[in-house]
């Protein structure tokens, strides 16, 4: 594996970089906790998307950039080191290539145009009150009346349902077959009859997540993708896509460089915290580890370059991404100390600030970053995964 770019991807790496460094500042915010209304997490996807750079990785007759593995890993890669915002993951790399992979004409037409230009905000309606994990036993129910399907069910941790205009859900078409055997994928309007959103206030203060639910909700047909009960399938090839994002690996070398100026910048008895021998060896161990999934990381680009799908790799991805991502939060915390306290200035403290700028939040980030290994499948079922279809246990 060649890990040296070639003088095209290198003045690639400065268009993109000059890309960003001109169109950052239009949107600039001091902190996450300011991204508060729907327009704040769109602004970086519009400027992409005016520039066709918003959906990489889509094919090009989608709208995708048709760059190489190599161009969108330098991408990721330039995005990280400025701190660009996130990407919202819903419509770009979950049920859009669900759409453009198994859905029909109409669907890609419809679908497809509005989630890159971000007319079109979506969630997920996965997990259910005890069907997270084992998704697979979902109870929310769909039943055919003629060209509509009428929805009655519960969904949970909707992540930002309160913004979303659509949602793909998961749903139970038959209840006399294996559980998997009985699923089908739902695309609904969130604007139908019956639907009513709950907030989920998480331990930060935001409204992140949220209760979804369906009363009597009329779903056309046509808004179903591929066929009725194969819903299992299409969830599968979503969370594999889910699950290689989540690694996060260069967000997280810009997490543990941040980290290294923390270290830099607080003092232990006078001497440098970087310069002591506890925190100097746990960031060792993260940067040792997180170079490690880097090349696992490119391993896997390597064999997409070549064609190949992922597999259980997204779970290993999965794994050690989330587990590094909350070991650097943990981390964060531990060396700010007293400073990072879990009282948010953004709660309406009106005292004077007290401790250094990038104490701000971080309690609140870590307590957040606990769902980590939970959500996109849990890191003790992907754990079953690599059992189950690498080791052959």
């Amino acid at each position: 594996m060649d890990l040296t770019f070639s003088p095209q991807e290198e003045a690639f790496r400065a268009e993109v970089r000059g890309f960003i460094a001109e169109n950052m500042a239009a949107i600039a915010k001091t902190s996450r906790r300011e991204f508060e209304t729907r327009e704040d997490f769109l602004a970086w996807h519009k400027i992409l998307y005016k520039r066709g750079w918003v959906a990489a990785h889509w094919p090009v007759q989608y709208g995708g950039t048709g760059w190489s593995v190599t161009q969108r890993y330098i991408f990721n890669e330039e995005n990280a080191r400025a701190e660009t915002p996130a990407l919202l993951p819903f419509g770009l790399s979950m049920v859009g290539p669900v759409i453009f992979t198994f859905g029909n004409e109409e669907q890609k037409k419809k679908y497809l145009p509005r989630i890159l230009s971000g007319e079109d905000w979506w969630c997920q309606g996965y997990s259910e009150p005890g069907s997270g994990s084992d998704l697979a036993s979902l109870k929310t129910r769909a039943v055919r009346e003629g060209d509509f399907y009428i929805v009655n069910g519960q969904k949970t941790w909707t992540t930002l349902a309160q913004f979303a205009d659509w949602i793909f859900c998961l749903v139970r078409t038959d209840v006399n077959v294996k559980s998997q055997e009985g699923i089908t994928f739902l695309l609904i309007d969130m604007k139908t009859p019956g639907i009513t959103v709950k907030p989920i206030i998480v331990l930060d203060g935001a409204q992140e997540v949220n209760e979804v639910f369906f009363d009597n909700v009329k779903v056309p047909v046509e808004n179903r993708i591929g066929e009725e009960n194969k819903g299992w399938t299409y969830a599968k090839f979503l969370l594999v896509n889910e699950r290689s994002g989540i690694a996060g690996v260069a967000r997280s070398k810009k997490a543990i460089e941040r980290l290294r100026e923390i270290g830099a910048a607080e003092l232990v008895d006078g001497q440098k915290l970087i310069e002591t021998d506890e925190f100097s060896r746990k960031l060792a161990e993260l940067e040792i580890d997180l170079t490690a999934l880097e090349y696992t990381e490119l391993r896997t680009l390597a064999q997409e370059a070549k064609g190949q799908m992922a597999g259980p790799e997204s779970s290993i991805l999965k794994i050690k991404g989330t587990e590094i991502q909350q070991r650097i939060t943990e981390l964060t915390v531990e060396a700010i100390g007293y400073y990072a306290y879990p009282y948010d200035r953004f709660f309406g403290d009106n005292e004077y600030p007290v401790g250094p700028d990038y104490a701000v939040g971080e309690a609140g980030h870590y307590f957040n970053m606990r769902k980590a290994s939970i959500y996109g499948g849990s890191n003790e079922i992907q754990r079953n995964i690599i059992a189950k279809a690498v080791l052959g246990l």
